[in-house]
């Protein structure tokens, strides 16, 4: 709190005086208890179904479950689409990811967290205790008086009452017709009702944990819709549950809106649903009106016109997809269409994803918060793999998908249909992307990419990670980003992934880009921005160089700046820039994949052993004295470790290049053996198995004009390919 105290005055530049008041005022309403006033905490019997519903001849059970069994409002699917829905997906089962295991294990009592790590819970789990440390969250309380940091990982509670595993539930008992997995469903959803009363606990404290768990709830409720175990007790309980949890999200929606991100965007989603698919409510055409208004409005606000999505993470830009996609078709179905500039909008979305996919694996970029997200589980596919809502993107938005047949299309059939798998795949072309307002760009070959983020932000940053690059090859992620692991866990662990140091880029006297002000909030907030991108005559060379103003806070300030080569089909060249007046200590870092690997810290090198192929980074500087270091998952500190999955580690090779200067240039090589680097005045010989590349760099200035011209002025290749660059 002191920390913000302090930057109030950088807070109040980035966030603005509204957003300031918004928050004092928040905070104050729940140290005085006006929150638990507002929202009180009550009895289920306090808050029967009845009192919700306009219609009271369908507050008895037995007319309710009529009325909704004849399915009074449409959904993504019906039960005439079973035998269709078997017969496509048998030929995807058997693997890892095959539904009915997980949901014979959930059945079992072990959960599986983050789509990745098999936890002991029993079924049902304590909804109220953290799985992985044991602590236990007051469940008496009402939810504004419980301090989510203070049980270790707060995730790991919600991950269970997000009810994620009713997927895997509902794709299983379409798959096998075995009535234990609805019933698990519903002595799961009994077994909450009983130990989570109305704004009692912790399960009550985030709105957009209530509606990820609707979403659920709600796909449960259709998927098991003539399942023996669905009866009229049972079915007329969930609606009241959802009525309640409705009133909930529509209480306190302003202080997700407040949060600029993908809070807002679920809760409106989860109105909105609620509006639509419970119009029996009386609260419903409110709900939906309101769901609507600002699924609208944070669509044009959080979503940049180049398709970057504001919280600068590429599984929270996952997230904010299967919101939309979910509340754009059930608006679509209910006849109540959401905005074309809104679909447009999310279209852009799905494209920005496409085009930093890696189209051998599905994966992108470790980038950004990763925590493990993943609200739509709908396929056989790993967490990992980004096909699924690319797909279902571009079939919604276009009519026609984007991949051929695979076990992604499963995600298509649940959201749109039997119909939507009928439809042609049209790949659309991948080329370089450049999302400015994002901050985010790509250099792609015939073999690989670069990844490179530079952004000037206009929503708050998620890590200190400016002009980080990332490299793809055959797809392999070379050198990769460490991720997230935790958001709450204990030193040196505490969210540690996000500092600049554990990424690919510089650092200068081991500081972050920004100062770490709070758990969520860098300040300040950085500037970035590409100055010059430029291709190669014949398609061979490309060039991108950006800059970012991190270190020019520093009392001695330094400036930076990178440049990133690409040669042919294979290679990149590195540059990094910086330089002061006064002497630093500058660190260049790599973390690249864990293979086995020859390192020559001597000669700054390191040969990666892929397995079909032998993989080189070599690096060195031209100001002399520069010494190299590598460690493999450090057991004292993050260094070497990546973090693919929340709460899920394993070791990577952190490559380190450190020297003491006021100026200097590092130059990266990376690529498949055989390549050799040599480092002249002005001038870099790079020399691979049948071609030549020489790259003539810009003289240092030294005087104040730096950054009027490139770092480099020609690149060019010779060989077996060729190629000419001229920059300035």
């Amino acid at each position: 709190m002191l920390n913000k105290v302090r930057y109030s005055g950088q807070i109040l530049r980035h966030f603005g005086a509204s957003w300031m008041l918004k928050r004092v005022g928040y905070l104050v309403s729940q140290k005085t208890g006006l929150l638990e006033y507002l929202m009180k905490p009550v009895s289920w019997g306090s808050v029967p179904l009845g009192s919700f519903i306009k219609d009271s001849t369908l507050s008895e059970p037995g007319s309710y479950f009529s009325w909704r069994h004849e399915g009074p409002v449409p959904f993504f699917f019906t039960p005439a689409d079973l035998e269709i829905y078997r017969t496509f997906v048998e030929r995807w089962d058997g693997g890892s990811e095959d539904p009915v295991r997980e949901a014979s294990e959930t059945v079992r009592g072990v959960m599986r967290f983050f789509r990745r790590q098999p936890l002991s819970t029993g079924f049902p789990p304590d909804w109220h205790k953290n799985p992985m440390t044991s602590e236990r969250v007051d469940s008496t309380r009402h939810w504004s008086r419980i301090n989510e940091f203070a049980h270790g990982d707060i995730k790991t509670i919600w991950e269970m009452s997000r009810f994620t595993f009713v997927y895997p539930l509902v794709r299983a008992y379409w798959r096998s017709r075995d009535e234990i997995y609805a019933e698990a469903f519903w002595t799961a959803v009994e077994s909450w009702c009983v130990c989570n009363p109305p704004n009692h606990g912790i399960n009550w404290k985030c709105g957009q944990e209530i509606s990820f768990r609707v979403m659920a709830w709600i796909f449960g409720l259709y998927g098991f819709m003539n399942a023996s175990a669905t009866t009229q007790e049972r079915v007329t309980l969930l609606a009241q549950m959802i009525a309640v949890s409705g009133r909930r999200i529509a209480g306190n929606i302003g202080y997700a809106l407040s949060q600029r991100n993908n809070h807002g965007i679920s809760e409106a989603m989860g109105l909105w649903t609620v509006g639509l698919l419970f119009p029996e409510f009386h609260e419903s055409a409110t709900w939906k009106e309101m769901g609507r208004k600002y699924l609208e409005r944070e669509g044009r606000r959080l979503i940049y016109e180049d398709g970057a999505f504001s919280q600068h993470s590429l599984n929270y830009h996952r997230l904010m997809l299967h919101d939309y996609l979910w509340a754009m078709r059930l608006g679509d179905l209910s006849g109540c269409p959401l905005s074309g500039e809104l679909k447009s909008r999310v279209e852009q979305a799905g494209e920005f994803l496409y085009r930093l996919m890696d189209h051998t694996t599905g994966r992108v970029p470790n980038y950004g918060h990763n925590d493990g997200s993943l609200v739509l589980p709908l396929t056989n596919c790993d967490y990992s793999d980004y096909r699924p809502v690319i797909q279902s993107t571009w079939y919604g938005l276009k009519g026609k998908r984007v991949f051929d047949d695979g076990p992604w299309d499963e995600e298509l059939f649940w959201l749109y249909g039997p119909k939507s798998l009928d439809t042609a795949a049209d790949t659309m072309e991948i080329s370089d992307l450049s999302a400015r307002q994002g901050g985010y760009y790509t250099l792609r070959s015939e073999k690989g990419f670069a990844f490179i983020r530079c952004a000037s932000f206009k929503c708050r940053p998620g890590q200190a990670d400016q002009l980080h690059a990332d490299i793809w090859w055959h797809g392999r992620n070379v050198a990769i980003d460490a991720g997230t692991y935790s958001y709450n866990a204990p030193s040196p662990w505490d969210n540690a992934l996000e500092r600049t140091c554990c990424h690919n880029t510089v650092t200068v006297d081991g500081l972050d880009q920004m100062d770490r002000v709070g758990r969520f909030l860098w300040l300040p907030w950085i500037g970035a921005i590409v100055e010059y991108s430029l291709k190669g005559k014949d398609g061979r060379l490309s060039y991108l160089e950006g800059r970012h103003n991190g270190f020019e806070r520093l009392k001695h300030p330094v400036k930076y700046r990178r440049g990133i080569v690409r040669i042919g089909p294979d290679h990149w060249l590195v540059l990094d820039d910086l330089w002061s007046l006064d002497t630093h200590d500058y660190r260049l870092h790599w973390l690249l994949t864990d293979v086995p690997f020859v390192c020559d810290e001597q000669d700054g090198s390191i040969i990666l052993d892929l397995g079909f192929k032998r993989y080189v980074i070599r690096s060195g500087g031209y100001e002399k004295d520069i010494t190299w270091s590598l460690v493999r998952g450090d057991s004292q500190s993050p260094r070497g470790w990546v973090s693919e999955y929340y709460h899920d580690r394993r070791p990577a090779l952190s490559f380190a290049a450190h020297v003491r200067s006021k100026k200097q240039v590092f130059y990266t090589i990376l690529g498949p053996e055989p390549v050799a680097v040599t480092a002249m005045n002005k001038e870099l010989r790079i020399e691979g198995e049948e071609w030549l590349s020489f790259v003539a760099l810009n003289d240092h200035p030294g005087d104040g004009s730096r950054g009027s011209h490139p770092l480099i002025s020609k690149v060019s290749i010779s060989g077996s390919m060729t190629d000419e660059l001229t920059c300035g």
